[in-house]
């Protein structure tokens, strides 16, 4: 009874971040669900194409995530440290790099969209509509790494409400306008970014207003600093890198199932917004444990993070559990959801169940991944990830070489990433987490 009794502060604290984080979290990968559908009704060819353009487009904004991963716990640390106004600056500082990095990002992925999707060597038709999906959607870039580094601000700051309210509002546009410029106004797989985008730049808008605020309250300046732009920079070499790992992981299994053919692309697809869907609602205890773990390293707690870390571990292998039984459970009748092709819809309910058996797994990985995010220990994140990927490029070879078009290349081919990947992640931050290099207190890292 008395371990329970102490338990129960941490599983509050791990709570009041986790739940509106999963609300938030999950909100993406659902208008990813829901735009996934809507496009796939279209047919294969546009699914096909949302699939290749997705991939980088994903990419490009996975890579800049460390915009929201290196100022979560910067804030979170000088919170902890009872400094404020510097945390709220430190925020700041990282909505100016977010800004101009995604203005470059986005004139350079523009001009170079044809080059990206035809590296993918997909049909002339599906090349034709991932690159009009592309280009458009790079005039919401700039948007989108604006608010990853707001949010990260308002992690950092132990406040998951107001990115969860923002996000459900924003999606929740987002499906809307997507809707009624695919098939109200006729625009197709077109009409999809179009919607995306206008969303996007809503939501910054409100964000805006947000971050002015906090930094009216704390007394923080809202112009840029050399030094805290630097800082941003520094802090996320490493997470880039790491993130970078990540996707290169993600876009030779798109390489891989684009071998296999056009009905295995558009049905990888969806299985890998299934399991982005898994992923982001498992990662709301990552996010807990982000913030909770640089906040505490900021008081010098040891034993509470030590505590943090245990905890967040024992909810993410059992969430993983209940979300896996349920997407299992779900496979066999989950595809007329996604498409109305019979080709595809077939191939759908091994690969799904696959995901489902892999969630537990994932649960611990993305937890860990949190814990040493949160601790800035973003060196030995971007130095394994290269050893986790060298793992995975002869598994996914593999598929890509000798799976059949039968169902089982694309199955062999998700257990690669889901089974084989993640595991090989789950067994380089395990071994760092038992040791206690990476608890270094501090306001800075």
């Amino acid at each position: 009874m008395s371990t329970i009794l102490r338990r129960r502060p941490i599983d509050r604290e791990i709570l009041r971040l986790a739940v509106p984080a999963l609300g938030a979290l999950v909100a993406e990968p659902v208008f990813l669900l829901a735009d996934s559908a809507m496009v796939g009704h279209l047919g294969v060819d546009p699914l096909a194409g949302l699939g290749i353009a997705s991939a980088v487009l994903q990419t490009v904004v996975g890579l800049m995530v460390f915009l929201a991963y290196s100022t979560t716990p910067a804030v979170a640390r000088r919170i902890g440290a009872g400094d404020l106004r510097g945390a709220v600056a430190a925020g700041v500082d990282g909505c100016w790099f977010a800004l101009a990095l995604g203005v470059v990002l986005a004139a350079a992925g523009f001009a170079a969209a044809p080059f990206l999707v035809g590296l993918f060597g997909a049909s002339p038709s599906v090349t034709a509509r991932a690159t009009q999906y592309l280009a458009l959607s790079m005039f919401g870039l700039p948007a989108m790494l604006l608010v990853y580094a707001a949010t990260g601000l308002l992690r950092g700051l132990q406040d998951t409400r107001t990115p969860l309210a923002v996000a459900v509002a924003g999606f929740g546009v987002n499906i809307l306008l997507n809707y009624l410029f695919i098939y109200v106004a006729g625009l197709g797989i077109a009409g999809s970014a179009l919607g995306t985008v206008a969303a996007q730049w809503g939501m910054v808008a409100v964000y805006v207003v947000i971050v002015v605020r906090h930094a009216r309250r704390a007394g923080a300046s809202l112009l840029p600093h050399h030094s805290g732009l630097g800082r941003t920079a520094r802090s996320g070499g490493w997470l880039f890198l790491r993130t970078a790992s990540l996707r290169a992981a993600m876009l030779l299994a798109v390489f891989c199932a684009t071998q296999l053919g056009p009905d295995e692309l558009a049905a990888f697809q969806v299985t890998m917004t299934v399991f982005a869907t898994l992923a982001f609602a498992l990662d709301a205890l990552a996010i807990a444990a982000q913030a909770l773990i640089g906040k505490g390293l900021g008081e010098g707690d040891l034993e509470s993070v030590r505590a943090v870390l245990r905890r967040c571990l024992q909810w993410g292998v059992g969430a993983g559990v209940v979300l896996g039984l349920v997407t299992i459970a779900l496979s066999p009748v989950a595809a007329v959801v996604f498409t109305s092709d019979p080709s595809v819809a077939a191939l759908l309910p091994l690969s799904l169940a696959i995901v489902g058996v892999g969630a537990p797994l994932g649960g611990y990985v993305f937890v860990l991944d949190g814990v040493l995010i949160g601790a800035g220990d973003a060196r030995y994140l971007a130095l394994t990830g290269l050893v986790n990927v060298a793992v995975f490029v002869p598994l996914a070879m593999a598929a890509a070489v000798l799976g059949g078009h039968d169902g089982g290349g694309l199955a062999a081919l998700t257990a690669a990433f889901a089974i084989g990947y993640l595991g090989a992640r789950a067994v380089t931050l395990g071994l760092r987490a038992r040791g206690r290099r990476w608890m270094r207190a501090g306001a800075t890292v």
